[in-house]
């Protein structure tokens, strides 16, 4: 099952969706080039790469992406290019993590440092941690022989490897079988194990047996970090790697993202997990778990009091289950990251989750898009963010329904989050009204602002004039997406005048219809596009924004 790629999953496409546009490429090398050079979640436990060793290797990850992503949609070409973009993403997002867990050392000619030293502090007794990785390279199946040459580092004495990688390489029965005795050798040392995308394409009987030759090898181990994503575990997978789960006493992180998570699967997994009040971040992305697969994660959750990063996004998740989730929450106070992107919850369960927001004041990262929240749920939540999470960096809720009528509390909300670096209110209705009062919003003390996106939004000429005003003098700032809206030829022309230095910060428009023909809207509306301008052009005055 493959991740769902948010851009394209609401809003009906009639036109190929691949190739993407050179520009396109280049903006998501771009993006990549940040993502890798600034800090983040991810950089706290791998480190950062320079600004030279980001761009390069960004690049190198854009093309490998790309050319798997060409391949699959070459082996397809009457499909609309959907699957292939799903593909670019996931390849790309998969191969910048690796990325940061090399750290700057990595070669982009094709050729993978096995390991990676970690030195530590020189007040620090404890040893230095050595990282074993084999996931570099073409994806690519390994049998007996190869897994001998593969893993001799791992075999060797006094080796002192805590933390291995076998992400991107199918283990066959034989390699497994090699893999067995050495890692039970290891089983005092390792304190992290990456076996993501370690049985692709193999039968379902193979793919299980050798989970349980990993499992039981493994079992015992004192780990830190598991990372049990893209199998297609299924129930049964989870349960072959049973033994392993259930030794856990000391778990810390776990990710099973992609993995075709059922209710059942769900159950088994809190069955397995022991309840150890030690996790901290647990990654449920992009799984089938529903209503009663999410009772079952929310009591792992619940019984999880040093949660800080949960990840429930694009799992089928409803209002009922999504009550549960986000009342569990309630137990988790030291919560950082929080991304339940893609499910359907509704209004009811945003309500659920905005009483118990005010409960986490450290959060830094708030992924709220596609949950349906209409009006009612979205003004909530802005609400109850504005009383919490002082230091808040990101903020998304895309694809709400949100109306004009919310965008006064979202404005009130935002205009106290002086740290953001990132907002996403694409895929709503603020039309240029909602548009003015969030520049106005972000207009001062909003320095660290990196990226905004408010396409697909009913947005004309005026509001895309004071959004574009509102940002193009911050320092940081990178990235203003306004495609999907109604800003006719002229105000396009404004908007290029405005980036005339910055030109890159302003993001493709190909989707932008100039005409401004709302299909979803009221046709009267649609009639007197001039006469809003005219109005907003009062409101701009009101509001004292500079056009200069």
């Amino acid at each position: 099952m493959e991740p769902t790629t948010q851009a394209f999953q609401h809003r009906p496409i009639s036109i190929k969706l691949w190739p993407p546009s050179q520009n396109t490429r280049l903006m998501l090398v771009e993006r990549m080039t940040n993502n890798l050079s600034t800090p983040s979640i991810f950089s706290k436990k791998y480190g950062l790469l320079s600004r030279e060793d980001a761009e390069e290797s960004a690049k190198h990850i854009e093309d490998t992406a790309f050319a798997s992503a060409n391949e699959h949609y070459e082996r397809e070409p009457d499909g609309d290019g959907s699957s292939a973009v799903q593909l670019y993403a996931k390849e790309s997002s998969k191969l910048m993590l690796e990325t940061l867990k090399r750290g700057s050392s990595l070669k982009v000619n094709g050729e993978v440092p096995v390991s990676k030293e970690v030195p530590v502090s020189e007040n620090v007794s404890s040893p230095r941690e050595i990282f074993f990785d084999i996931s570099g390279g073409n994806r690519a199946f390994i049998e007996a022989e190869e897994a001998e040459e593969l893993l001799r580092p791992l075999a060797g004495p006094g080796n002192s490897y805590t933390k291995i990688c076998f992400s991107n390489r199918s283990f066959g029965l034989g390699a497994a079988r090699v893999a067995e005795p050495i890692l039970v050798s290891l089983t005092s040392k390792l304190t992290e194990v990456d076996l993501s995308d370690f049985v692709a394409g193999r039968p379902e009987e193979e793919a299980l047996e050798v989970m349980q030759i990993f499992s039981s090898a493994l079992e015992g181990c004192i780990l830190k970090s598991l990372n049990l994503s893209n199998n297609a575990l299924g129930e049964k997978g989870i349960r072959a790697f049973q033994a392993l789960l259930r030794s856990q006493s000391s778990l810390e992180e776990l990710y099973l993202m992609n993995d075709g998570i059922s209710e059942e699967a769900a159950q088994a997994v809190c069955e397995l997990i022991p309840s150890t009040g030690k996790l901290k971040i647990l990654h449920f992305h992009n799984n089938m778990t529903g209503d009663e697969g999410a009772l079952a994660i929310s009591k792992i959750v619940k019984s999880s009091p040093a949660l800080e990063d949960f990840r429930c996004s694009s799992t089928r998740v409803e209002s009922e289950g999504g009550i549960a989730l986000v009342q569990a929450l309630g137990n988790c106070t030291f919560l950082k990251n929080l991304d339940l992107r893609d499910n359907m919850f509704g209004v009811e369960a945003g309500l659920a989750l905005s009483e118990v927001i005010p409960l986490h004041e450290g959060l830094t990262e708030v992924y709220l898009s596609y949950l349906n929240l209409e009006d009612e749920g979205a003004i909530a939540l802005a609400n109850a963010l504005k009383q919490s999470a002082p230091s808040l960096r990101v903020l998304e809720m895309a694809g709400n329904d949100i109306t004009v009528e919310s965008a006064s509390t979202l404005a009130d909300c935002i205009g106290t989050k002086k740290f953001l670096t990132k907002l996403n209110l694409s895929e709503n209705e603020l039309k240029d009204e909602g548009a003015i009062l969030i520049a106005k919003a972000l207009e001062e003390d909003h320095e660290q602002l990196k990226e905004l996106d408010m396409s697909t939004n009913l947005i004309r000429r005026v509001g895309a004039r004071v959004l574009a005003q509102a940002v193009v003098h911050k320092p940081e700032f990178k990235s203003l997406n306004l495609d999907g809206n109604f800003i006719p030829d002229e105000g396009i022309d404004e908007l290029r005048e405005i980036f005339k230095k910055s030109p890159d910060v302003l993001g493709p428009l190909d989707e932008n219809d100039a005409e401004g023909e709302d299909h979803g809207g009221d046709d009267d509306e649609e009639a007197n596009g001039d006469e809003d301008e005219d109005e907003l052009g009062k409101k701009l005055t009101q509001l004292d924004v500079n056009q200069d």
